[in-house]
Parts: structure tokens; sequence; C-alpha cells
């Protein structure tokens, strides 16, 4: 039968065992507790990073689309617009006319605003990282309510 193997710890070693913390000095514990820290604030950094680029990607394809959507909107409705109010011209006043063509174009301008709403609606925040800082232990996390001086 093979013993268990230990997890290593963020610096590739094995963690240590009661008897060897008990044998370290204070200073030498305090450095190998920042150690740690430094490292797992380091990997949250990375973690956060590489989210921000992933998201910022999902966002830049909404912005693309609701720009899209805008410069579209903008020449149909224009040459659309000048096109069916002359021809509406030709069967009753130019002013009822514009009215009509005025009001389909925001019916339309509505429908494109809720499209690139949704795509907007994918980009989520640093969930992983989120997920990730509240796995840190509970000593790491202030507790005001339990502190005495």
């Amino acid at each position: 039968m093979s013993t268990p193997t230990q997890p290593l710890g963020p610096d590739g070693a094995a963690p240590h065992t009661a008897d060897e913390v008990r044998g370290s000095s204070i200073g030498e514990l305090l450095r190998q507790v920042t150690a740690d820290l430094s490292t797992l604030m380091r990997q949250e950094v990375e973690l956060a990073k590489a989210e921000i680029r992933q998201e910022g990607r999902k966002a830049g394809k909404a912005a693309g689309l609701f720009g899209g959507a805008g410069f579209g909107g903008y020449m149909v409705a224009l040459f659309l617009s000048l096109a069916l109010w002359a021809g509406l011209s030709n069967v009753m006043d130019a002013g009822w006319a514009g009215l009509i063509v005025a009001v389909l174009w925001a019916v339309i301008a509505t429908l494109l605003y809720s499209m690139a709403r949704q795509h907007a609606r994918r980009v989520r925040g640093l969930k992983r990282t989120g997920d990730s800082v509240q796995r840190i232990p509970d000593a790491l996390k202030p507790h005001p309510e339990g502190v005495t001086r």
C-alpha cells in the first residue's frame, strides 16, 4: 500500500508539519506567511487581468454592435425617410408624411437599441476572481466584531 502524497504549497514545497512549525522562530513564520500572501495576491491580480481581457472582448463586441446599429440605422433612416416622405407627400400634406416617417423610424431605433442591450447584458463582472477572493482563508478577512483590545 502506498502512502498518500501531500499537496504542495504555493512555493512548490511540501507544507510544513506541526513539529517544523513549533521549531521555527516567529520571524521565520512571519516571513513564510508574508511570502504566501504575496504569492496569493500576485495570483489574484493575474486572474483579474485575464478576466478583464476576456470580459473586455465581450464589451468590445457589444460596443461595435451598438455603433454598427447606430450608423446603419442613420443611413437607412436618412435615405428611406427621404424616399417615403416624398412618396407620401404625393397623397397627403408633407407635414403629416414627415410625422409618419419619424414615428416609423422611432420604432426601428427602439428595436435596434433593445438588441444591443441584450448583447451588453452578456458582459459579466470578474466572476472567477470574485469567487477566488472569497476562498481566501477567514484569517485574512477583517472581523471587527470579534476584535478585543
